[in-house]
């Protein structure tokens, strides 16, 4: 593609829930979040440049794969990476560390270059876990030595949505700083996840050299793109986007998009058992007498901040407040079904319709929904305790 830089949509957490066999990969995921279907999703409808699969260490899907390259369906990238149409899937694998230097469980995310080292990093799986047919499993082995593993296959090794309370990096697996479970030195960048952006995640110093990431998280394909990146890279392959990472030779992330954190379902402190939000420093609930809440993501970040003695060393890319189209009042699937026949894709209908077409092609409404969540003018309730916040109508 000679010199020339592009750019490109990309969402880099997406579950499988069934291999092309019906076997369950993510428990809790949709049936028809297939291999298959999530790349048909990710190109016809969404219109993303770049998916990651973060279950592609199952050995039925590095088999699917291959024969999906082997028949000519998709190509393998010498650069790294698989090609369908137009969307190119990083294999991608979750893991759950709990070792003795952790204080409970975290998520990280490894990425692979091909379906040979992603084969390699299975095999090696296989003997340090009980089920490695299933996603997001404990690994019975420590997080220094998953990061060791994941550079020697020249893999890309990120802490998946790193505040959220449960399984996460500062949610549960580290009293204050990541270096007491992980080298710094092998972690390529950081997934901020659904309640949290750029500008509460920038309160902590310890983040100034890592790259922030905003993913879907998918368990079902309408979730796939609710939160996304968009990169400026050569081409869209493995090593284009290891190179943003690091901001090499113009290669980087121009934007963030994600949720507003106040709609993500660990934003707030809620009871454990009612999910009433907490009342100031309360120990009982207000609202049923419960003593046990879920600490949302703002109260620990207020934890780990330390804003009040330094300056964010480096200038992030915006952030952008956006709900996906499914968010939207009033917009159903019918309506949405209109949208697309008339303008293709989702990322087309929310970044580059012009405002006098959506507006012949929709209700007056719901046109001036879509031009609200380009500008962020849309109004919230807040989520918490596991619940999602949600767009209110607006007025």
């Amino acid at each position: 593609m000679g010199d020339k830089m592009n750019t490109y949509f990309a969402d880099l957490h997406i579950h499988i829930g069934r291999t092309e066999s019906g076997r369950p990969v993510k428990i809790t995921g949709s049936k028809s979040l297939t291999i298959d279907s999530i790349l048909r999703e990710a190109s016809q409808e969404k219109g993303l440049d770049l998916i990651g699969v973060i279950d592609c260490h199952v050995p039925e899907v590095i088999q699917t794969l291959k024969q999906r390259v082997s028949n000519g369906d998709c190509t393998e990238l010498t650069e790294g990476g698989v090609r369908f149409e137009r969307t190119t899937l990083l294999l991608g694998c979750e893991l759950e560390i709990n070792d003795q230097l952790s204080s409970g469980p975290i998520h990280v995310l490894a990425f692979l270059p091909t379906l040979t080292s992603m084969e390699k990093f299975s095999n090696w799986l296989s003997t340090k876990m009980k089920n490695h047919h299933l996603s997001s499993q404990r690994i019975y082995t420590s997080g220094l030595d998953v990061q060791k593993m994941v550079k020697s296959l020249q893999g890309l090794f990120i802490p998946a949505h790193i505040f959220t309370p449960f399984k996460s990096l500062y949610g549960s697996g580290v009293k204050q700083s990541l270096t007491e479970v992980f080298d710094p030195n092998k972690i390529d960048a950081v997934e901020l996840g659904l309640s949290s952006d750029t500008k509460m995640a920038a309160q902590i110093k310890e983040l100034d050299s890592f790259t922030f990431l905003t993913n879907s998280d998918a368990h079902s394909l309408g979730k796939i793109g609710r939160e996304y990146q968009q990169l400026r890279l050569k081409d869209c392959n493995f090593n284009e986007f290891a190179m943003a990472l690091k901001n090499e030779l113009g290669r980087t992330i121009l934007a963030n998009y994600g949720l507003k954190p106040q709609i993500g379902k660990y934003h707030q402190t809620t009871c454990e058992k009612c999910i009433s939000p907490k009342s100031r420093d309360e120990n009982t609930c207000l609202q049923c007498g419960h003593h046990r809440f879920v600490k949302g993501v703002s109260e620990r970040l207020k934890e780990l901040s330390n804003t009040d003695t330094y300056s964010p060393l480096r200038e992030r890319p915006p952030y952008i407040h956006q709900v996906p189209l499914e968010y939207l009042p009033g917009l159903g699937p019918k309506t949405l079904m209109k949208l697309k026949d008339h303008f293709g894709t989702e990322m087309n209908i929310l970044h580059h319709v012009p405002s006098e077409q959506l507006l012949k092609a929709v209700p007056e409404k719901i046109a001036k929904l879509i031009i609200a969540a380009r500008t962020g003018g849309l109004t919230f309730q807040t989520g918490g305790g596991g619940l999602y916040g949600k767009v209110v109508d607006q007025k």
